[in-house]
Formats: structure tokens, C-alpha cells, sequence
């Protein structure tokens, strides 16, 4: 198959309107093309006058770690273009950095999940480039998550670098696809176009969204796989709690446990709870040490999540449910456990962290209510869920 940026460079038709034109990039790491060559240097070499990068969260070289530390502006050093943070001083380009160029190519790979600040900085891209009479081009990408949709929406009042609008947790689109969504939704006048995929075909195995054919380049520090980018819909929450994503191992984000958790227990309780929200991976009692960020250099118990080989149902894995299903062992399990961290996030200072991600207060309230059981989370998620499902369909490409 081919994403979007291979087309672009493969067919010159598709690059002729560029012509002419100062163009700019917005790309990460994960920015490659098939060969494995940053599309900046492939660009570059096939005559497209780009005139200035932007970096995303993590920048465009993806050397920062965590939440909220913020990336500086920089000259390249090879092509001798400005390089605008949108992780900086600013989320938002300025109107100096929007003076630089007259068509945005977006080429960055997106984890499928709302709070994935990509999303957003696509939405506030479209519409900085609507106000100012900018193209924008999306040089699609696959999602990896596939096209499930699970997750409550984002409540009113609730929007955040972390929350662009009103969507689900995991929303099942490519960029391209969330790009036409923002442009109807928020009614921006922009010239925005998709250079398409050939051949994605999110619901074959085994890649279920990502082509097994494909290298995967982390898009962010601690996105090292696709078994991550499956269950990040629910692991992100965990940034949220005072239980490790497992940040300072090599695997974050795909595991979760703390010093004074048992992990038998654990599963256990899940498992009598609501086992349904268990199928389709395999959990496993793990122990780890992480060398930075919470819990480090403490031996913590918890649960590595497999969601890939034999053991992977596509159709019936529901990452946010499982993690909202662990939260809820905890609290049943040990009623005063300091479960949720209370500290700023994503640049919100006056809300806890875990609504922040959820956009809203539900899922928390559903955890802390003893007498509240998986169907009542059921039967607040399920409505939206399927709202979104029919919301998403005009805007579907694939």
C-alpha cells in the first residue's frame, strides 16, 4: 500500500499545484516515507520549495519526554528553514510563522485516540490557515487502532489541547478523515485537501488498521509499537492516576501497576467484575522498575496488556474499558486508594487530570460510586458511541 506521502512524491500530477509555491511541513519522526527517508528530505529532493517545519508536541525530532515540556524554535540546520514549535511558547502558529508559507502539508502519523495532541494541532492549524487564506494538505496516514469507536464524548466546556472537540476517546479516523470532520463541524473556509491512501484496509488481519508490510517509527517517545497504539485509548488514562504508564521502561503505555499493588488480586477482581470487558488480549502479572517519572527506582507490581499474536480479537478489545475496569478493582478492592493525581495537565491548571482526558466528569464518578456497575458505564458510553459511529460516516475516505 501506499500512504499519502509516497503518492504525493510518486505522481507528479498530484504535485503540480505546489508549484510555485512556499510550502510548509508539519511532521515528526514518524514523517517517512517507504524507504524510510524523512518526507522533509524527500520533499526537498523532488523540487518542492519548502519554505518552513512545524513540530508537533515532542518537536519534530521527538526528543522530549513528557507532558508539558515545551520544544524551542530552531533553524535547520541542513536546509536553513525555520522550524516553528507548536509545543512551545505557542500551541497555535504565530502570525510570523504563518507569514512563511502559502500551502501546509500535514504528514504526521496519529495514534487514533482523542487525546493524541496531533488532533488538535491539526484543528488549530485549519483554522489559523482559514483565517489567513492558507491551503492545507493532509498526506494521509493509517490509523492503528482500526476503525473501533469506543469511549464517552467530550463534554461541553471540556475542550483542551487534549480535547479538540466533540468526539470519543477512540474515533476510528485517519488525519485526513478527522481533517474533513474539523472543516464541517467548525464551518472553516479553507482550501483543504487529502492526498489519499491506496489499499488500507483497516479491518483485514493481522494488521487491523496498521499494514504489517510497514516499519513502525514511534510518532511520540513512547509510542514503540502498534500493541501500544491499541491500547493507548485506555493507558492514557493513567497519566491521570498515581498508578505508572510505565514511562522510564521500554514499554509505556502498554503496561500499568504501582509499589503497593497486587497484581493477582488484581486481575482477579477485574476478572469477577466484568470479564466481558477482558476478551480480545491477554493480561499479564508483570514486575518493573522505572528509571524516571512516577514510582522511579520503586519495584512496582501491575499488568502488561497483549494486544497482538494469537490472542488479539480486533472486533471485541475494548482498551477503555479494561483500564476504567482496573481503576474500578482498585477502588473496590481498597476504597481509600490516592487513585487520582491532582496536578496540571495539558496546560488545564484547575481541573483534575483524569477529566481533563476523559472530557468530563463521568468515567471518574463511575469509578468512585460503590454501587455503580459495568452497565451503568455501558450505558452512558454506549449512546455516544454509537452517535459517533453515524457523525463520522460522511467523512469516512476508506
Amino acid at each position: 500500500m501506499n500512504f499519502g506521502i509516497d503518492r504525493l512524491l510518486a505522481e507528479p500530477d498530484l504535485r503540480r499545484p505546489l508549484v510555485g509555491k512556499r510550502v510548509a511541513l508539519l511532521a515528526h519522526p514518524a514523517s517517512v516515507t517507504a524507504d524510510l527517508t524523512h518526507s522533509l528530505d524527500a520533499l526537498v529532493a523532488a523540487g518542492v520549495n519548502i519554505t518552513a517545519v512545524f513540530g508537533p508536541q515532542h518537536g519534530v525530532r521527538g526528543d522530549l519526554q513528557d507532558n508539558m515540556v515545551e520544544s524551542p524554535d530552531y533553524t535547520d540546520p541542513v536546509y536553513g528553514v525555520p522550524c516553528f514549535s507548536l509545543y512551545g511558547e505557542v500551541r497555535r502558529p504565530t502570525g510570523q510563522s504563518m507569514g512563511t508559507f502559502d500551502v501546509l502539508l500535514v504528514d504526521l502519523q496519529d495514534v487514533g485516540c482523542r487525546i493524541y495532541t496531533f488532533v488538535t494541532t491539526l484543528l488549530y492549524m485549519l483554522e489559523a490557515c482559514a483565517a489567513q487564506g492558507k491551503a492545507v494538505w493532509v498526506l494521509d496516514r493509517p490509523n492503528p487502532a482500526g476503525r473501533p469507536v469506543e469511549g464517552t464524548t467530550l463534554q461541553p466546556g471540556w475542550e483542551s489541547f487534549v480535547g479538540a472537540g466533540p468526539m470519543p476517546m477512540r474515533h476510528g479516523l485517519t488525519l485526513g478523515e478527522m481533517g474533513r470532520w474539523f472543516v464541517a463541524r467548525f464551518g472553516l473556509d479553507v482550501d483543504y485537501r487529502v492526498v489519499e491512501m491506496t489499499d488500507w484496509r483497516p479491518e483485514e488481519a493481522p494488521g487491523f488498521g496498521w499494514p504489517p508490510e510497514r516499519v513502525w517509527i514511534n510518532p511520540s517517545p513512547n509510542a514503540a509499537n502498534v500493541n501500544m497504539a491499541r491500547a493507548y485509548a485506555g493507558t492514557v488514562m493513567l497519566e491521570g492516576t498515581t498508578m505508572s504508564e510505565g514511562r522510564g521502561t521500554t514499554r509505556a503505555l502498554e503496561l500499568f501497576g504501582a509499589p503497593d499493588l497486587d497484581a493477582l488480586e488484581l486481575l482477579a477482581t477485574m476478572r469477577r467484575i466484568a470479564p466481558d470487558w477482558l476478551a480480545g488480549c491477554t493480561l499479564r502479572p508483570i514486575w518493573f522498575q522505572p528509571t524516571f517519572h512516577k514510582h522511579v527506582g520503586e519495584l512496582c507490581a501491575g499488568l502488561f496488556i497483549h494486544a497482538e499474536g494469537a490472542c488479539y480479537d480486533h472486533a471485541v478489545f475494548t482498551p477503555w474499558r479494561l483500564q476504567a475496569l482496573a481503576f474500578k478493582a482498585i477502588r473496590t478492592l481498597r476504597p481509600d486508594y490516592p487513585l487520582w493525581r491532582d496536578f496540571p495537565y495539558e496546560y488545564e491548571f484547575d481541573k483534575l487530570a483524569i477529566d481533563v482526558i476523559n472530557g468530563g466528569t463521568g468515567l471518574r464518578e463511575w469509578v468512585d460510586d460503590p454501587a455503580a456497575a459495568p452497565g451503568d458505564l455501558d450505558a452512558i458510553a454506549g449512546p455516544d458511541e454509537a452517535a459517533w459511529g453515524e457523525e463520522r460516516r460522511p467523512y469516512l475516505i476508506y
